[in-house]
């Protein structure tokens, strides 16, 4: 199933569907995990601005021995940079910290509503990538309406919005909104939070009878819904295991029954309340 691995996004770039998230590991920690990931097959690295830990990436990234064009970055800027001109501060210094001449993805991390900066900021990345600085632009915890103002304001929207979301919360309306509007949904703690929702007994019965672990199981039911995921871990065996989810397929019933796992928009974290 190969075909599965990879995305095409809107502006043209190919993303891996599944990457490293490198929240929380220090400089050290993300330089020495992107290499075990990179031997393992992984070639998307997610972090951020705020994770303090885009050195230890960028180190990662050249220690790992693959070529530059191979691997694909994303990195995201906070609320301080909410401007037009802003983010171009904030994408120079996320690419310094990188080392390198382009990032492939640059998010607003948060639309920060009360700021409302969000669509200057907007501007200011559709700028970075007609100038080939950025392969792809990106918001992460937008919700459907503050997309729609971009729509609205800009005519351009987002290659991707990396959001919440596991079974447990499944952000149903957002996927909707991506369907229609050709965004990708990539979904951050595509886990859950803690093991509480791995131990949960339909995930557990399903991973027993295909001999898969828990996490498998779920990062299939992301696969099949059509997202993208950034699972965060410095194990090299869970590494492993999270990217070897493209060889076996849920039913439907399957897919249904751990949808059902869900809590509704209620369980995600307001974006229009939190942020930075």
């Amino acid at each position: 199933m190969t075909n599965e691995m990879t995305v095409k996004l809107a502006h043209g770039a190919v993303m891996p569907r599944i990457g490293l998230g490198t929240w929380p590991m220090d400089d050290a920690q993300a330089a020495v995990s992107v290499v075990q990931a990179v031997e393992a097959g992984y070639r998307l690295f997610d972090t951020a601005e705020n994770y303090g830990n885009e050195r230890g990436v960028g180190q990662g990234m050249r220690d790992c021995g693959v070529p530059r064009e191979d691997l694909f970055v994303t990195t995201k800027f906070n609320a301080r940079w909410h401007g037009r001109d802003l983010v171009r501060r904030a994408f120079d210094a996320s690419a310094e910290r990188l080392g390198v001449d382009y990032v492939d993805m640059l998010l607003i991390h948060w639309p920060n509503p009360e700021q409302d900066r969000y669509v200057d900021a907007w501007k200011g990345m559709i700028a970075l990538l007609d100038e080939g600085r950025l392969r792809a632009v990106g918001v992460s915890n937008f919700k459907p309406a503050h997309l729609e103002r971009l729509r609205v304001e800009t005519g351009v929207l987002p290659d991707v919005n990396q959001v919440q979301l596991s079974p447990r919360i499944a952000r149903k309306l957002p996927r909707a909104y991506h369907a229609e509007h050709g965004i990708v949904t990539q979904s951050w703690s595509p886990l859950g939070q803690g093991r509480e929702l791995l131990a949960e007994p339909v995930i557990g019965e399903i991973a027993a009878a295909y001999g898969r672990s828990p996490a498998q199981i779920v990062l299939r039911w992301h696969l099949q819904l059509g997202l993208t995921a950034v699972p965060k871990s410095a194990d090299p065996q869970r590494m492993r295991d999270n990217l070897a989810v493209f060889d076996f397929a849920l039913t439907e019933e399957e897919m249904e029954r751990i949808s059902s796992l869900d809590q509704g928009e209620r369980a995600a974290v307001d974006s229009d309340l939190v942020g930075h």
